[in-house]
């Protein structure tokens, strides 16, 4: 329960507390160990999410819950709090208050929210899906005849990147600038940096939608009630929000299947589902492991643990998903995790990141007969910041097809598939599009 107190109740992050570091290599190597001992604390756990910067943990799922359901005593707005931190903390990347839904509550919530699930509501479900396997099938077949491939590198991060500037028709000279500093931000590498080359190309997008309009959810926004800066700014939630959590979800799942732990013995076991591997990977490696950050405007009781006012208070999907008081024998069907977040704030089209990773995991695992983990590259290793769960790489190995389409193989015919809707005339085709500068970057050429 949630009790406001003085104004000069102790904050949480004097001495006595001690803090739990959410970064660095050792907490990517094993973030269930951290959550585990964070337990000690109860239901809200003292940490540091950068150098410096003190949060307060909500790991309990119900305690969770409560703080994701009450905006009014947890609000979104972080200015108050963000004075006070270094300009160049890489926090401030994901943290730093932005005029979109992720940062209002009440009436300018519903009306940004509003702008978004409009927009969204217009994209055909079944032909994103058809765009999903058409893109996959061009990167399978760029590595078939190899036997060898980084699932994130070669495949997960450039469908997803693919698919998301076609949705929002970007053209491939503003997608690289988007791509690499919206990682910068999720990595907090550079945050100032990061932010001013973001905004800067996606007021350019804005204005190349505005004398160019098309089929696509960034023309759709120029109808909405928004003013320029929530424009670009609602963009940018919509891609950061969708390219690269959906890419870490394909990726968990693969490396889930692929290795010989949970799902009932991964692949070997020959009884996975892809939707079951995409399940558990919600539960228990959600994409955004710790997030839907609020500031309470005055200094409240949680659990029994005193927050001050304006502090950061960080829900842990990943620790709640996994609280012991759940105790869920089977995540199989199971969707009630926080993977997409709860109350006014939760990702507004949670089915849409369900069927992009099944639909991407399944192709893979269809063309790709004997994949698996590749025992020959380095371990594998996490990112290492505190709020999204995802891998450097994924090497994997296969039998190459025998007939495969690609560098080594005879140039593919023609296709006469219809191009992919929403209909983007900025974006060359799928194969064209393979050959652009941005995914050649993804392959280090």
């Amino acid at each position: 329960m949630t009790h406001h107190l003085p104004a000069e109740a102790p904050p949480p992050e004097c001495p006595a507390h001690h803090r739990t570091a959410l970064y660095g290599p050792r907490f990517a190597a094993d973030p269930a160990g951290t959550y585990a001992l964070l337990r000690a604390h109860g239901h809200v756990a003292p940490v540091e999410l950068a150098p410096g910067v003190p949060a307060s943990l909500v790991i309990g799922y119900r305690t969770a819950l409560e703080v994701l359901r009450d905006p009014t005593t947890f609000p979104r707005d972080p200015r108050r709090w963000q004075d006070g931190v270094p300009p160049d903390s890489p926090a401030l990347g994901m943290m730093r208050y932005r005029p979109n839904c992720m940062f209002a509550d009440g009436a300018e919530h519903a009306r940004l929210r509003g702008a978004i699930t409009t927009c969204l509501a217009r994209v055909d479900h079944t032909t994103l899906r058809a765009d999903t396997v058409r893109i996959a099938d061009e990167l399978i077949d760029g590595f078939a005849a190899a036997g060898r491939v980084d699932l994130l590198a070669q495949y997960a991060r450039p469908l997803m990147f693919i698919l998301f500037t076609n949705l929002f028709g970007c053209p491939p000279h503003l997608s690289e600038r988007l791509l690499v500093n919206t990682k910068a931000l999720f990595d907090g590498h550079e945050p100032e940096a990061a932010d001013r080359a973001l905004n800067a190309t996606l007021r350019e997008l804005v204005e190349l939608k505005r004398r160019r309009p098309g089929q696509d959810v960034v023309s759709w926004l120029l109808d909405a009630d928004l003013s320029d800066e929530e424009l670009c700014q609602t963009i940018l939630v919509l891609m950061g929000g969708g390219s690269e959590p959906t890419a870490d979800l394909i990726t968990n799942a693969l490396h889930r299947m692929l290795s010989d732990t949970g799902l009932g013995g991964g692949l070997a076991s020959g009884v996975v589902r892809v939707d079951d591997a995409i399940d558990e990977v919600l539960w228990v490696d959600p994409p955004m492991a710790n997030y839907s950050t609020s500031h309470p405007r005055e200094a409240v009781t949680l659990a029994g643990v005193v927050l001050a006012a304006d502090q950061p208070v960080v829900i842990s999907m990943a620790a709640a998903n996994t609280d012991p008081a759940l105790n869920p024998a089977d995540h199989t069907g199971n969707r009630s995790h926080l993977a997409f977040s709860a109350g006014p704030h939760a990702c507004p089209v949670p089915e849409m990141a369900r069927l992009l990773g099944a639909a991407a995991v399944e192709r893979v695992l269809d063309r790709l007969p004997g994949l698996g983990l590749d025992d020959s590259a380095r371990p594998v290793r996490w990112r290492e910041g505190p709020f999204n769960r995802g891998l450097f790489a994924l090497h994997a190995r296969f039998t190459p097809p025998p007939d495969p389409v690609g560098p080594a193989a005879a140039p593919a015919p023609p296709t006469t598939a219809p191009p992919p809707v929403p209909t983007n005339p900025e974006a060359p085709p799928f194969r064209a599009r393979l050959r652009d500068p941005v995914v050649r970057w993804w392959h280090g050429q």
